[in-house]
């Protein structure tokens, strides 16, 4: 690839070292993640067989919403090694991790450890969780976020068929993410696809099968293994809506369930203990409509993956639901 900036010729950095990108990556992570992010050097600080005997490079939190964090194992990769040979089995031993209570328990202490005893990591949290718990705060976001971010410099085409064929393990928990190195001199250029703030949102691997080959997706998949009260709220929306509209279909999909009215006007994203609703209404509109609820901007490029103005409300109990069966038959009203 050439990339002409500012008058100059940019070319493809062909990284020879797996360590030397993984190095651009927690070094840049504030850049790549967003300044709301927090990373964790894994290799350097944990010692453990925790992951099967493969520990991951970094730990990423994403405290953009303080309310609803994210949590990542992060795994960058070259795209000339083999998928089979080294990837798959790399990423595959982390889900056995996400399954295992006690190893998910130890990785608290230990990560909690490591904010106690480093300075400047304890003050990034303090400034984000105040007078909360530090502890409480890794043991909820690690039990509630469980996902992957495979970082690679390059496409591996074997990935949207493993997504399907794994859709219940590498469909829902791997994000995957190209990181471009560009270079004019001692001048250097990234580039990401998608960008970090996106990839909560959207099918990251952009479903680019024929519809003939794509999988059929139920709701049962999405509420594999989420609290029973998230799974009592969905339903009671659902039924609440079909009640005042019973020609609405609700239609599931890799990364959600849409609710279509003619076309897609809203969005159920499941999580395990929380419903993220996608909105096909300004958030203006959406805030003027509810009281109880957390109203989130999204950006620009996920509002166009969704295409038309949109955003997302967050669902954590069964609270006050009545505001928002009514956006969601504003939604289908219109």
């Amino acid at each position: 690839m050439i990339l002409f900036h500012n008058k100059r010729e940019y070319t493809d950095y062909p990284f020879e070292r797996e360590d030397e990108f993984e190095k651009d990556i927690i070094s840049n992570s504030k850049l790549f993640f967003g300044k709301d992010s927090i990373i964790i050097d894994a290799k350097k600080k944990i010692s453990t067989k925790t992951f099967g005997g493969s520990i991951p490079d970094a730990f990423l939190f994403d405290l953009s919403d303080i309310d609803n964090p994210e949590f990542y194992l992060v795994e960058v990769e070259l795209s000339t090694h083999s998928f089979f040979d080294h990837i798959f089995p790399q990423i595959t031993k982390f889900f056995g991790f996400f399954k295992n209570t006690a190893n998910q328990a130890e990785l608290v202490e230990k990560i909690f450890s490591l904010v106690n005893g480093d300075s400047e990591l304890k003050k990034e949290f303090k400034a984000y969780l105040g007078d909360k718990e530090v502890y409480k705060f890794l043991k909820d976001t690690i039990e509630n976020s469980q996902n992957i971010l495979l970082i690679l410099d390059a496409e591996k085409p074997e990935l949207p068929e493993i997504s399907e064929t794994y859709f219940d393990t590498w469909g829902k928990a791997v994000k995957p993410m190209i990181v471009k190195k560009l270079i004019s001199g001692s001048d250097e250029i990234f580039m990401m696809h998608p960008e970090f703030e996106s990839i909560k949102y959207i099918d990251a691997d952009g479903e680019t099968r024929p519809e003939s080959e794509k999988r059929e997706y139920s709701e049962e998949y999405h509420f594999d293994g989420v609290s029973e009260n998230i799974k009592k709220v969905y339903s009671k929306l659902k039924e609440q809506l079909l009640v005042f509209d019973s020609s609405v279909g609700f239609n599931p999909q890799k990364y959600y369930i849409s609710v279509v009215k003619g076309r897609n006007v809203a969005f159920f994203k499941i999580r395990k203990k929380k419903i993220t609703l996608v909105a096909m209404l300004p958030e203006d509109e959406v805030r003027k409509m509810l009281k109880f609820h957390a109203v989130k901007q999204l950006s620009e490029p996920v509002q166009r993956f969704y295409n038309g103005q949109s955003c997302a409300v967050v669902i954590e109990n069964a609270f006050h639901l009545e505001e928002i069966s009514s956006l969601l038959e504003a939604l289908v009203s219109k």
